[in-house]
């Protein structure tokens, strides 16, 4: 299957790259930027799809701290003009394959790449709770990270909606913005009497009654509705019901994926595959920015060093 692939790929006439990021976040425009001064012909490919996307301010970035995630998008696409060998798209890509030199990439809208390096910037996507109100409510008040969001809830009512070793995690996480949580399962919480007894002794109250509705105005939670009736009044909710891969194409190269869904990577963002880089939240729990941003730049010194060494070789100094 994947030497049919290859040869579909080189029978298409790919356009060629010393590298290719896909992703288009912190952590590949970051790794762009690095490449752009290492003067590497770069391919930045977006497919203008991002999970904080319906954020409002992203955290903890020093000197862009409260920035809109469109703002700073604009300021880092900005930086990246002055390089003329970086060149970004809006495509996706859909399909990667190894070569003998590298990779070969399938994009969406049909174009085919060729590469020597690959970096997946892909980032995951967050299982939002199916329950009715919350689309008019993520990213106002309803949120999937403390570290990002917790300071702007800090000893406010702030309701955790998860279950099992999650929700243990979460309430703990929670506990040091906010005295004043309420735990909803949605169901049995799904922990032993232990873990259960500490939970119980860090919330106001916690209900495992299947929950109705998330009710607010304006993008602002107001209260939880269980299906008994009972009203739970909370000004903003904290989720966790896990994490999958936004790409496939990590897997489809071979790459093993944890139970947590993120690809295991080693020094400077490294993987198992010759050639192939994964960073970003695609690979750490820490997912932050300014993280994914830094985990860009490790890995694009890492891919300039490989190629430096295959340049430098005396069968390999003409390759450029």
């Amino acid at each position: 299957m994947i030497g049919d692939r290859v040869a579909d790929l080189r029978a298409s006439g790919s356009e060629a790259w010393e590298v290719v990021i896909v992703g288009g976040g912190p952590a590949g425009l970051s790794a762009g930027l690095i490449l752009g001064r290492c003067r590497r012909r770069t391919l930045i490919c977006d497919s203008g799809e991002y999970r904080n996307e319906a954020t409002r301010a992203v955290h903890g970035f020093l000197t862009r701290d409260g920035t809109p995630p469109g703002e700073m998008l604009r300021l880092a696409r900005r930086d990246l003009e002055r390089y003329p060998s970086v060149v970004l798209r809006g495509t996706e890509i859909v399909e990667a394959a190894h070569a003998a030199d590298g990779f070969r990439l399938r994009a969406r809208s049909g174009e085919t790449y060729a590469c020597r390096k690959l970096l997946l910037a892909t980032g995951i996507v967050d299982v939002l709770p199916d329950l009715p109100g919350i689309d008019t409510l993520y990213g106002h008040t309803v949120f999937h990270c403390p570290y990002c969001d917790g300071w702007e809830w800090r000893d406010r009512a702030i309701a955790v909606y998860a279950r099992g070793e999650r929700a243990l995690h979460l309430v703990s996480a929670l506990w040091t913005w906010s005295r004043d949580l309420v735990l909803c399962s949605d169901g049995p919480l799904e922990l032993e009497k232990a873990e259960r007894a500490t939970v119980e002794g860090l919330v106001r109250a916690l209900r495992e009654d299947p929950v109705r509705e998330l009710a607010g105005t304006d993008g602002r939670l107001s209260h939880i509705v269980l299906r008994s009736g009972e009203i739970l009044p909370c000004e903003a909710l904290f989720f966790a019901l896990g994490q999958r891969q936004r790409s496939s194409l990590a897997a489809s190269l071979g790459c093993p994926i944890t139970t947590d869904h993120h690809v295991p990577t080693g020094d400077k963002e490294s993987t198992p595959i010759p050639g192939l880089f994964v960073a970003g939240d695609a690979s750490r729990s820490v997912q932050l920015a300014i993280v994914a941003a830094a985990e860009g730049a490790e890995a694009a010194f890492a891919i300039n060093k490989e190629l430096q060494q295959q340049e430098q070789r005396p069968s390999g100094r003409d390759a450029r």
